[in-house]
């Protein structure tokens, strides 16, 4: 399991798990860093290019309106967040449900990934995912091991023997779809 490997595994997965809906999430930070320079195209590349009417639109609106008062700035500014956020979503093709308070919504192989690209090195979160996908494959394995010597009278046995092997085959399933995925390269260019 090489570098490859973990950087499919880390593509696949962030449609798996949203951070990008959390305060601290990378498009909350790209429309704090947005509002604070006053450069809306700090955000663009988090929404489809035909979503960047709305968002011009939004940040026009949220500049305007945070200069009334600082109840005004905070109203203004969770309303750009929630507005960015679920054009991003949908530009993913994932559902908007509120944003989350910050540290929330990413497990820490998320944040691992991040801190990844944030220091350049790849090398910790290699061997924490790899060291978790072998572990999590030698759990299902021997749990199908373990059930598989059933009596084919006790039907019991029998549904907890196909229960390890459906869960152990839908694994391995996933890791070689992830293993095997292109990424779709209109899509890739549509933000």
């Amino acid at each position: 399991m090489g570098l490859r490997f973990i950087s499919t595994l880390l593509l696949a997965s962030a449609s798996l798990f949203a951070h990008c809906d959390t305060l601290d999430g990378p498009v909350v930070l790209a429309a704090r860093k947005a509002i604070a320079s006053g450069d809306v195209n700090l955000v663009l590349a988090w929404v489809p290019a035909n979503q960047e009417p709305v968002i011009r639109q939004a940040f026009l609106r949220t500049m305007s309106v945070r200069t009334l008062n600082a109840t005004a700035q905070d109203l203004a500014d969770t309303w750009f967040f929630e507005t960015l956020v679920r054009v991003h979503r949908a530009g993913e093709g994932a559902p908007y449900d509120g944003l989350k308070p910050a540290g929330t919504g990413a497990g820490s192989a998320i944040h691992s990934a991040d801190k990844a690209l944030a220091s350049g090195g790849v090398q910790t979160l290699e061997k924490t995912l790899t060291t978790a996908v072998q572990q999590s494959l030698r759990e299902r394995f021997a749990r199908v091991q373990q059930s598989k010597d059933y009596q084919p009278a006790n039907i019991n046995d029998g549904r907890k023997y196909v229960a390890a092997y459906v869960d152990f085959i839908h694994f391995v399933e996933k890791l070689d779809a992830t293993l095997t995925h292109k990424p779709d390269h209109a899509a890739e260019h549509a933000h």
